[in-house]
């Protein structure tokens, strides 16, 4: 990298270690809800109801343990069982 690119970056950095935590925290909050929603919105919209239901309890168990594999796998059960109908 070069020089003037890196202080650019670091500069930017300690820009973000400056911020004031409780908003930083607000806004990512805000951010990763609306994500959150969104997804859940996407999934409701792309599956049959059953599908979507599961999906979306699998998701949020997700979160509640912090395992976000809990999720991946069942998304992943999905698309093989979309794929295993369609051969």
């Amino acid at each position: 990298m070069k020089k003037r690119t890196r202080s650019i970056l670091e500069e930017l950095n300690s820009v973000g270690m400056k911020r004031d935590a409780d908003h930083l925290i607000e806004s990512t909050g805000s951010n990763i809800i609306e994500s959150a929603i969104n997804l859940l919105n996407k999934i409701s919209s792309t599956y049959d109801a059953d599908t979507a239901s599961d999906l979306e309890r699998k998701f949020i168990n997700s979160i509640k343990t912090g395992d976000p594999r809990k999720f991946k796998r069942s998304v992943k059960k999905v698309i093989e069982n979309k794929q295993g109908r369609t051969k």
